[in-house]
Protein backbone atom coordinates (compact mmCIF):
# COMPACT_ATOMS: atom_id res chain seq x y z
CA UNK A 1 0.00 0.00 0.00
CA UNK A 2 1.47 3.79 -0.94
CA UNK A 3 1.22 6.63 1.21
CA UNK A 4 0.79 9.15 -1.13
CA UNK A 5 1.59 12.19 0.48
CA UNK A 6 5.35 10.90 1.54
CA UNK A 7 5.84 8.59 -1.62
CA UNK A 8 4.85 11.76 -3.72
CA UNK A 9 7.18 14.09 -2.56
CA UNK A 10 9.82 11.55 -2.82
CA UNK A 11 9.37 10.13 -5.46
CA UNK A 12 11.62 11.72 -8.60
CA UNK A 13 13.07 14.50 -6.07
CA UNK A 14 14.87 17.64 -7.97
CA UNK A 15 17.58 17.49 -5.41
CA UNK A 16 19.80 14.85 -3.20
CA UNK A 17 18.03 13.49 -0.05
CA UNK A 18 20.11 14.78 2.85
CA UNK A 19 21.31 13.09 6.24
CA UNK A 20 22.26 15.28 8.18
CA UNK A 21 24.92 14.46 10.80
CA UNK A 22 23.73 15.29 14.55
CA UNK A 23 25.65 18.22 15.80
CA UNK A 24 27.34 18.09 19.50
CA UNK A 25 28.86 21.22 21.58
CA UNK A 26 31.80 21.21 23.97
CA UNK A 27 30.33 19.19 26.48
CA UNK A 28 29.49 16.62 24.30
CA UNK A 29 25.34 17.00 24.34
CA UNK A 30 23.40 17.86 21.60
CA UNK A 31 23.50 21.28 20.30
CA UNK A 32 19.90 22.04 18.96
CA UNK A 33 20.66 25.55 17.67
CA UNK A 34 23.74 24.56 15.07
CA UNK A 35 21.83 21.25 14.71
CA UNK A 36 18.81 23.29 12.68
CA UNK A 37 21.18 25.56 11.22
CA UNK A 38 22.96 22.48 9.36
CA UNK A 39 19.47 21.45 8.63
CA UNK A 40 18.31 24.85 7.57
CA UNK A 41 21.37 25.04 5.36
CA UNK A 42 20.66 21.54 3.63
CA UNK A 43 17.12 22.60 2.61
CA UNK A 44 18.14 25.66 1.87
CA UNK A 45 21.14 24.45 -0.81
CA UNK A 46 18.47 22.36 -2.36
CA UNK A 47 18.07 19.15 -0.70
CA UNK A 48 14.76 17.01 -1.17
CA UNK A 49 13.90 15.96 2.13
CA UNK A 50 15.70 15.16 5.30
CA UNK A 51 16.30 12.10 6.97
CA UNK A 52 16.94 12.84 10.49
CA UNK A 53 18.94 10.81 13.04
CA UNK A 54 19.35 7.75 10.27
CA UNK A 55 23.08 6.65 10.05
CA UNK A 56 24.36 9.81 9.19
CA UNK A 57 23.02 11.29 12.20
CA UNK A 58 24.79 8.38 14.89
CA UNK A 59 21.21 7.07 15.84
CA UNK A 60 22.57 4.30 17.54
CA UNK A 61 24.58 6.94 19.82
CA UNK A 62 21.06 8.81 21.02
CA UNK A 63 19.33 8.69 23.70
CA UNK A 64 15.63 8.16 23.22
CA UNK A 65 14.62 11.98 24.67
CA UNK A 66 17.68 13.25 22.03
CA UNK A 67 16.52 11.78 19.09
CA UNK A 68 13.16 12.99 19.96
CA UNK A 69 14.54 16.68 20.08
CA UNK A 70 16.15 16.36 17.23
CA UNK A 71 13.47 15.24 15.18
CA UNK A 72 11.95 17.84 16.58
CA UNK A 73 14.37 20.27 15.45
CA UNK A 74 14.74 19.03 12.28
CA UNK A 75 10.76 19.58 11.38
CA UNK A 76 11.51 22.98 12.79
CA UNK A 77 14.02 23.98 10.50
CA UNK A 78 12.81 21.91 7.61
CA UNK A 79 9.51 24.27 8.43
CA UNK A 80 7.56 22.05 5.74
CA UNK A 81 9.78 22.91 2.75
CA UNK A 82 10.42 19.32 2.39
CA UNK A 83 9.31 16.39 4.26
CA UNK A 84 11.78 15.12 7.36
CA UNK A 85 11.83 10.59 7.63
CA UNK A 86 13.08 9.93 11.01
CA UNK A 87 15.68 6.99 12.14
CA UNK A 88 13.76 4.01 13.60
CA UNK A 89 15.50 0.99 15.05
CA UNK A 90 16.62 -1.60 17.41
CA UNK A 91 14.93 -4.81 18.71
CA UNK A 92 10.71 -4.32 17.85
CA UNK A 93 9.62 -3.20 20.73
CA UNK A 94 12.50 -0.02 20.77
CA UNK A 95 11.97 0.76 17.13
CA UNK A 96 8.21 0.67 17.98
CA UNK A 97 8.70 3.56 20.94
CA UNK A 98 11.29 5.71 18.17
CA UNK A 99 8.30 5.25 15.63
CA UNK A 100 6.20 7.11 18.23
CA UNK A 101 8.52 9.33 19.25
CA UNK A 102 8.81 10.64 15.64
CA UNK A 103 5.48 11.00 15.21
CA UNK A 104 5.07 12.91 18.30
CA UNK A 105 8.04 15.05 16.91
CA UNK A 106 5.71 15.57 13.70
CA UNK A 107 8.20 13.43 11.42
CA UNK A 108 6.42 12.71 8.15
CA UNK A 109 8.03 9.31 7.69
CA UNK A 110 10.04 6.75 9.18
CA UNK A 111 13.35 4.88 8.02
CA UNK A 112 13.30 1.45 9.90
CA UNK A 113 16.89 0.25 10.15
CA UNK A 114 17.80 -3.27 11.09
CA UNK A 115 17.36 -5.16 14.67
CA UNK A 116 19.72 -4.96 17.13
CA UNK A 117 22.68 -7.39 16.56
CA UNK A 118 20.61 -10.92 15.85
CA UNK A 119 20.50 -12.72 12.59
CA UNK A 120 16.91 -13.09 11.95
CA UNK A 121 14.43 -15.72 9.54
CA UNK A 122 12.40 -13.78 7.05
CA UNK A 123 9.88 -14.92 8.83
CA UNK A 124 10.87 -12.69 11.90
CA UNK A 125 11.81 -9.78 10.11
CA UNK A 126 8.48 -9.65 8.25
CA UNK A 127 7.15 -9.60 11.90
CA UNK A 128 9.30 -7.34 12.64
CA UNK A 129 8.63 -4.18 9.91
CA UNK A 130 5.26 -4.88 9.78
CA UNK A 131 5.03 -4.58 13.70
CA UNK A 132 7.00 -1.12 13.14
CA UNK A 133 4.30 0.11 10.22
CA UNK A 134 1.29 -1.10 12.48
CA UNK A 135 2.44 0.75 15.29
CA UNK A 136 1.97 4.91 13.88
CA UNK A 137 0.44 6.41 10.89
CA UNK A 138 3.79 7.41 9.50
CA UNK A 139 4.76 5.58 6.39
CA UNK A 140 7.46 3.53 6.60
CA UNK A 141 11.28 3.10 4.47
CA UNK A 142 12.53 -0.56 4.98
CA UNK A 143 16.50 -0.56 5.07
CA UNK A 144 18.21 -3.67 3.70
CA UNK A 145 22.10 -3.84 5.26
CA UNK A 146 24.24 -6.31 7.71
CA UNK A 147 21.66 -8.42 9.28
CA UNK A 148 18.91 -7.02 7.78
CA UNK A 149 19.06 -9.43 4.28
CA UNK A 150 15.55 -10.00 2.46
CA UNK A 151 14.70 -12.71 -0.33
CA UNK A 152 12.05 -11.26 -2.99
CA UNK A 153 9.12 -12.81 -1.98
CA UNK A 154 9.89 -11.41 1.76
CA UNK A 155 9.95 -7.46 -0.21
CA UNK A 156 6.87 -8.49 -2.00
CA UNK A 157 5.35 -9.11 1.31
CA UNK A 158 7.02 -6.24 2.59
CA UNK A 159 5.46 -4.12 -0.15
CA UNK A 160 1.80 -5.66 0.15
CA UNK A 161 2.28 -4.56 3.96
CA UNK A 162 -0.53 -1.03 5.09
CA UNK A 163 1.61 1.78 5.67
CA UNK A 164 5.22 0.68 4.14
CA UNK A 165 6.55 2.64 0.68
CA UNK A 166 9.87 1.71 -0.07
CA UNK A 167 12.93 -0.06 0.44
CA UNK A 168 16.40 1.14 0.97
CA UNK A 169 19.70 -1.20 -0.40
CA UNK A 170 22.34 -0.48 1.88
CA UNK A 171 23.88 -4.30 0.89
CA UNK A 172 25.14 -3.20 -2.69
CA UNK A 173 23.89 -6.71 -3.85
CA UNK A 174 22.67 -5.67 -7.72
CA UNK A 175 21.36 -9.59 -8.64
CA UNK A 176 19.24 -9.41 -5.91
CA UNK A 177 18.14 -5.90 -5.95
CA UNK A 178 17.44 -6.94 -9.37
CA UNK A 179 15.45 -9.56 -8.43
CA UNK A 180 13.60 -7.69 -5.93
CA UNK A 181 12.54 -4.98 -8.33
CA UNK A 182 11.25 -8.26 -10.96
CA UNK A 183 9.22 -9.50 -8.04
CA UNK A 184 7.53 -6.41 -6.74
CA UNK A 185 6.96 -5.21 -10.09
CA UNK A 186 5.35 -8.43 -11.15
CA UNK A 187 3.83 -9.49 -7.73
CA UNK A 188 2.70 -6.23 -5.98
CA UNK A 189 1.00 -3.36 -8.79
CA UNK A 190 1.53 0.32 -7.68
CA UNK A 191 4.66 2.51 -7.11
CA UNK A 192 7.09 0.62 -4.43
CA UNK A 193 10.21 3.41 -3.54
CA UNK A 194 13.52 1.79 -3.80
CA UNK A 195 16.28 3.67 -2.50
CA UNK A 196 20.29 3.38 -2.58
CA UNK A 197 21.55 3.47 0.45
CA UNK A 198 24.84 2.77 0.14
CA UNK A 199 27.82 4.91 2.11
CA UNK A 200 28.45 7.53 -0.26
CA UNK A 201 25.81 6.15 -2.57
CA UNK A 202 26.75 8.18 -5.79
CA UNK A 203 29.85 6.11 -6.24
CA UNK A 204 27.72 3.13 -7.26
CA UNK A 205 24.75 5.22 -8.22
CA UNK A 206 25.29 4.87 -12.02
CA UNK A 207 24.84 1.27 -11.96
CA UNK A 208 21.58 1.26 -9.69
CA UNK A 209 20.13 3.47 -12.12
CA UNK A 210 19.72 0.98 -14.67
CA UNK A 211 18.01 -1.14 -12.19
CA UNK A 212 15.44 1.69 -12.12
CA UNK A 213 16.62 3.12 -8.76
CA UNK A 214 16.56 6.62 -9.16
CA UNK A 215 17.09 7.61 -5.25
CA UNK A 216 19.74 7.72 -3.10
CA UNK A 217 21.09 8.91 -0.03
CA UNK A 218 23.63 11.48 -0.23
CA UNK A 219 25.91 12.13 2.79
CA UNK A 220 28.55 14.30 0.78
CA UNK A 221 25.44 16.91 0.67
CA UNK A 222 26.54 17.71 4.76
CA UNK A 223 29.34 19.18 3.43
CA UNK A 224 29.86 19.80 -0.02
CA UNK A 225 26.18 20.63 -1.41
CA UNK A 226 27.43 22.05 -4.51
CA UNK A 227 29.38 18.76 -5.45
CA UNK A 228 26.14 16.54 -4.59
CA UNK A 229 23.82 18.98 -6.29
CA UNK A 230 26.12 19.44 -9.49
CA UNK A 231 26.36 15.13 -9.65
CA UNK A 232 22.50 14.93 -9.16
CA UNK A 233 21.33 17.36 -11.81
CA UNK A 234 24.05 15.75 -13.99
CA UNK A 235 21.98 12.24 -13.18
CA UNK A 236 18.86 13.76 -13.65
CA UNK A 237 20.21 14.82 -17.16
CA UNK A 238 22.04 12.49 -18.61
CA UNK A 239 25.27 14.00 -18.60
CA UNK A 240 27.28 11.34 -18.10
CA UNK A 241 30.68 12.84 -18.92
CA UNK A 242 30.05 15.36 -15.52
CA UNK A 243 28.64 12.43 -13.52
CA UNK A 244 32.14 10.44 -14.22
CA UNK A 245 34.68 13.75 -14.13
CA UNK A 246 33.47 14.29 -10.54
CA UNK A 247 33.17 10.26 -9.52
CA UNK A 248 37.03 10.27 -10.70
CA UNK A 249 38.22 13.46 -9.61
CA UNK A 250 36.26 13.59 -5.88
CA UNK A 251 34.25 10.55 -5.00
CA UNK A 252 36.69 7.97 -5.74
CA UNK A 253 38.90 9.23 -3.90
CA UNK A 254 36.64 10.77 -1.10
CA UNK A 255 35.57 7.17 -1.16
CA UNK A 256 39.02 5.59 -1.16
CA UNK A 257 39.90 7.86 2.20
CA UNK A 258 36.87 6.87 3.81
CA UNK A 259 37.85 3.12 3.55
CA UNK A 260 40.96 3.82 5.74
CA UNK A 261 39.31 3.59 9.08
CA UNK A 262 36.36 2.46 10.32
CA UNK A 263 33.40 4.57 11.03
CA UNK A 264 34.79 6.60 8.45
CA UNK A 265 31.27 6.63 6.66
CA UNK A 266 29.84 9.23 9.69
CA UNK A 267 33.39 10.38 11.25
CA UNK A 268 34.89 11.78 7.65
CA UNK A 269 31.35 13.66 6.84
CA UNK A 270 31.45 14.68 9.96
CA UNK A 271 34.78 16.53 9.79
CA UNK A 272 33.99 17.20 6.80
CA UNK A 273 31.23 19.99 7.98
CA UNK A 274 33.60 21.41 10.53
CA UNK A 275 35.90 22.26 7.62
CA UNK A 276 32.86 24.23 5.82
CA UNK A 277 32.78 26.28 8.81
CA UNK A 278 29.89 24.83 10.80
CA UNK A 279 30.60 22.98 14.24
CA UNK A 280 29.21 20.26 14.54
CA UNK A 281 31.43 18.70 17.62
CA UNK A 282 33.24 15.23 16.98
CA UNK A 283 31.88 11.81 16.94
CA UNK A 284 30.41 10.15 20.19
CA UNK A 285 31.98 6.45 21.29
CA UNK A 286 32.34 4.03 20.15
CA UNK A 287 33.14 6.38 16.77
CA UNK A 288 36.65 7.93 16.45
CA UNK A 289 37.64 11.02 15.00
CA UNK A 290 39.71 10.56 11.65
CA UNK A 291 43.71 11.51 12.41
CA UNK A 292 44.28 14.85 11.29
CA UNK A 293 46.49 13.80 8.17
CA UNK A 294 43.23 12.38 6.68
CA UNK A 295 41.58 15.62 7.60
CA UNK A 296 44.03 17.31 5.67
CA UNK A 297 43.50 14.75 2.62
CA UNK A 298 39.63 15.04 2.61
CA UNK A 299 40.38 19.27 2.94
CA UNK A 300 41.98 18.65 -0.61
CA UNK A 301 39.63 16.14 -2.09
CA UNK A 302 36.79 18.67 -1.14
CA UNK A 303 39.14 21.55 -3.15
CA UNK A 304 39.40 19.37 -5.87
CA UNK A 305 35.46 18.37 -6.11
CA UNK A 306 34.43 22.45 -5.87
CA UNK A 307 37.54 23.02 -8.89
CA UNK A 308 36.15 20.56 -10.76
CA UNK A 309 32.62 21.96 -10.52
CA UNK A 310 33.92 25.66 -11.43
CA UNK A 311 35.11 23.98 -14.50
CA UNK A 312 32.33 22.72 -15.51
CA UNK A 313 30.53 26.47 -14.86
Amino acid sequence: MTSAPLAARLRGPRGPLFFPVTAYGPDGSVDLDVYRAHVRRGVEAGAAAVFACCGTGEFHALLPEEFEACVRAAVEAAGGRVPVVAGAGYGTALAVRYAHLAQAAGADGLLAMPPYLVIAGQEGLLRHYREVAAATDLPVIVYQRDNAVFTPPTVAELARTDGIIGFKDGLGDLDLMQRIVSAVRTEVPGDFLYFNGLPTAEQTQLAYRALGITLYSSAVFCFAPEIALAFHRALREGDESTARRLLDGFYRPFVELRAQGRGYAVALVKAGVRLRGLDVGEVRPPLHEPSEDHVKQLAQIIERGYALIEEEA
